[in-house]
């Protein structure tokens, strides 16, 4: 049995809702690093991006995730970039708890996203741009995950439910 579940995946897959809907669920934490990064820089993401750019948001998003790994307890979803560096990674290969991969289609992606607003990676050719992510990162995705689940046209609570079977 697991005692924390961390969730990957691209922007739209549902990390921050399933996440909140499994802590409950599980009676359990949850935290989400996008919004402690937001939290700690005292702005949003897409305004990190623009003020401080990407470089130093990662730097950021990796020390936010670096923190929460040492403590970690509950449920943690992970900004969609948060699993990429090389010393991510490895953080991510050390735990013992489950790494779940929300693994998700552009289609399904798309209307979730909305592709204009708090995604400073998809502004120009949102759909391309989310495709691009996505083929440099599902393999990352899909080497790092405990489990994979697919979410298209499933309701949170069911997938909720998945994820309770697997990592139970």
């Amino acid at each position: 049995m697991a005692k924390s579940i961390i969730l990957i995946g691209p922007p739209g897959s549902g990390k921050s809702t399933i996440g909140r809907a499994l802590s409950r669920k599980l009676n359990i934490s949850f935290t989400d690093t996008d919004d402690l990064i937001e939290v700690r820089a005292g702005s949003s993401i897409s305004q990190i991006f623009i003020d401080r750019g990407e470089p130093w948001f990662r730097e950021l998003e990796e020390a936010v995730l670096k923190e929460e790994l040492a403590r970690l307890d509950g449920v943690l979803s992970l900004g969609g970039g948060a699993p990429l560096s090389e010393t991510a990674q490895e953080l991510l290969r050390r735990i013992d708890d489950a790494v779940v991969y929300l693994d998700v289609s552009l289609a399904t992606a798309a209307p979730r996203v909305g592709f204009n607003r708090d995604r400073p990676l998809l502004l120009n050719n949102p759909r391309g741009a989310w495709q691009e992510l996505m083929d440099k990162r599902r393999p990352i995705y899909e080497a790092l995950a405990t489990y994979v689940v697919k979410v298209d046209e499933r309701a949170p609570k069911d997938i909720v439910a998945e994820i309770v079977r697997l990592t139970q």
